[in-house]
């Protein structure tokens, strides 16, 4: 009885400490590291907020951000970050960061809530980013239904994320770009995007922690473990980008924002040309002596001055 009882103990099979713990039962535990907060805003903003239910089957909701006095605005379809296993749109730092991204860039931003690994592995992130994307697109004929569809032109839009979030903007886009219906899919705006590979890049080698930045080697590897479909490996399409034909024959733009002391920052300089080299039109900004996740977690002044110039860039591309 006693060795039966031991077969099936609780054991954790994965941990990112202070961030998510997986137990061998399936039993997923986050600590609350960044807390949920609501739509206010400060009214002089100019940015009015609102939630709305996408899909209620997957629980599938967005969180949506327009400026208050602005009409015939470019839209972003934004994923937020965390590994496809942490996070949330109404995560305090991201609330803040669109806000002032909607005000700064002049654009509405349709914050994307998706289900999350482990529970949901890849591609279940990918498959609610292009529900997302569909109904979004949907709201352009919807008669006024929703509140923002009306201040937006959907001529321009845009898919956007940061790090695990700008890898389900590359993938939702790669799937839509040639759809029929979404010839308006302009560009990809791709913060410090989140990808890997088996062989390792001199940024994951030689800083593997660096300071002033939010992302680890061990934890990119625990992230993949958890997100990936059981029995792959980092050099997995969704992992290890792969061709991005389909965004060069649809004539999307991508910009790469790449952070200086990521320890992505190498894979993202690669990815970057390599888009290039297929024919894709690339804008890369570096953005120097920061971090992995510098633009929703550090406060300190170079960030907010490197901030500031994001969205400086960020407001030149989807404005154009």
């Amino acid at each position: 009885m006693r060795g039966k009882a031991s077969q099936h103990k609780l054991q954790v099979v994965e941990e990112i400490e202070g961030i998510i713990k997986v137990y061998n039962n399936g039993h997923v535990e986050r600590p609350e590291i960044m807390p949920s907060v609501g739509c206010s805003l400060a009214p002089d903003l100019g940015v009015t907020c609102r939630d709305a239910t996408i899909d209620t089957y997957t629980n599938l909701w967005a969180r949506i951000y327009a400026p208050t006095a602005a009409n015939k605005l470019p839209l972003l379809l934004y994923f937020h970050g965390g590994g496809f296993c942490v996070g949330a749109a109404s995560w305090a730092c991201y609330h803040e960061f669109l806000a002032n991204l909607a005000a700064r860039a002049s654009c509405a931003v349709v914050s994307v809530n998706y289900r999350l690994a482990p529970e949901h592995p890849l591609p279940a992130a990918y498959d609610d980013g292009v529900k997302a994307a569909i109904w979004a697109k949907q709201q352009e004929f919807s008669g006024g239904s929703e509140w923002w569809a009306g201040k937006c032109d959907f001529s321009r839009i845009f898919l956007a994320g940061d790090s695990a979030g700008a890898n389900i903007a590359y993938n939702v886009g790669l799937r839509v770009a040639n759809s029929i219906g979404f010839g308006a899919i302009k560009g990809l705006v791709m913060i410090q995007p989140f990808f890997g590979g088996e062989a390792r890049t001199r940024s994951e080698v030689c800083a593997a922690q660096p300071p002033r930045s939010a992302l680890t080697l061990a934890a990119s590897d625990a992230y993949w473990r958890m997100a990936l479909p059981a029995g792959a490996d980092r050099d997995h399409p969704w992992c290890n980008a792969a061709s991005s034909a389909e965004l060069r024959r649809a004539g999307v733009a991508v910009m790469v924002c790449v952070a200086e002391a990521d320890i992505l920052r190498d894979r993202n300089l690669e990815f970057s040309g390599g888009l290039a080299r297929e024919g894709v039109r690339v804008e890369q900004v570096v953005s120097k002596g920061v971090g992995h996740a510098f633009q929703i977690l550090n406060k300190s002044h170079l960030a907010k001055t490197r901030l500031h110039e994001l969205f400086s860039h960020v407001q030149h591309f989807v404005g154009r």
